[in-house]
């Protein structure tokens, strides 16, 4: 497969435009306007906690996790904007939507570590509810890999193999449902991959890194069924068989993409760990507490202890 333009349905094609997205007037329409301002909202709060960190802990937070936020919620906002709505039906550039805002926009905000700057500026009360939503029973299932995993990918196979899509077309509300879903099973998936922020019994990287293989396999197996049966996929949407061939392209090469920088990011968390374990501290990192107050690591001695000469080895 090649990657296709944007905009490949040809003249003449009966499309069906998505929900709220009929023409170039009604995509700058409440749903846009109100993306953006909730993006510039977004990251003005994080500006300022940014700033607030600086003075409460003396050190500033960190400047690539605040272009990293910015960036998230730019890509939110370029994908509910009419710079990819504008079109009517075109199923490339709602390919390209969904892939900003399940796969790129989550990453970048993940990065960002939104939850510890939120523990480290914030009052006593609230770090002790986030702590105990961390500690249920409930988010454990949910952030662990592989039902992040299921939710990730499902969403994806739910709307290009069921009338899902279909129903999208004709109901504004089931298409910010979509919407919704895709960028919160996006950051979940990252969070539980590749996440700064503390995560309730994250496993290993081993296992992530599988997972992470699995699910860019499982995508890839969609966009090749999509573009196998570009005639019959969606079903109930009306596309032409060339558009649908080139959003499936989108989503191959797109989602290749978003899966590499996901595994750099997980291959970046494993590294800086070890450097941390090996950074000559005498106590190695055996895992991740979250108390009501603050997240702490749980250490352990070195395996090497120092005893003077001539003592005697025990047990």
């Amino acid at each position: 497969m090649t990657p296709g333009a944007l905009g490949a349905s040809p003249p003449g094609t009966a499309v069906l435009a998505h929900a709220g997205h009929g023409t170039a007037a009604a995509a700058w329409g409440p749903d846009a306007v109100a993306a953006a301002l909730l993006a510039a909202a977004l990251v003005a709060g994080y500006v300022l906690a940014a700033r607030r960190h600086g003075r409460r802990v003396l050190r500033p937070w960190p400047v690539h996790r605040t272009v990293a936020w910015v960036t998230g919620c730019a890509l939110v906002a370029v994908a509910l904007s009419p710079v990819l709505a504008v079109v009517p039906g075109d199923a490339s550039r709602h390919m390209v939507q969904h892939l900003l805002l399940g796969m790129l926009a989550p990453l970048a905000l993940v990065l960002a570590a939104p939850l510890t700057l939120l523990l480290r500026v914030t009052t006593p009360g609230v770090r002790r509810v986030v702590g105990g939503v961390l500690a249920a029973r409930p988010v454990h299932v949910l952030s662990h890999p592989v039902t992040a995993a299921v939710l990730h990918v499902g969403g994806v196979a739910a709307l290009y193999l069921t009338p899902l899509y279909a129903l999208t077309t004709r109901s504004a509300a089931a298409h910010v449902a979509v919407h919704v879903h895709f960028l919160a099973a996006g950051y979940l998936f990252a969070w539980a991959l590749a996440g700064p922020d503390p995560a309730p019994r994250r496993p290993g990287t081993a296992t992530r890194l599988v997972v992470l293989v699995l699910a860019g396999g499982a995508h890839a197996a969609l966009a090749k069924l999509l573009y196998a049966h570009a005639d019959r996929l969606p079903p109930g949407a009306v596309h032409a068989p060339g558009d649908v061939e080139a959003a499936a392209q989108w989503m191959y090469y797109g989602g290749d993409v978003a899966e590499v920088l996901l595994a750099v990011a997980v291959l970046a968390a494993w590294y800086r760990a070890g450097a941390r374990r090996g950074s000559g501290t005498g106590q190695r990192v055996t895992g991740e507490r979250v108390t009501g107050e603050r997240v702490t690591a749980r250490s352990a001695p070195a395996t090497a202890t120092a005893r003077s000469p001539g003592a005697p080895a025990t047990g």
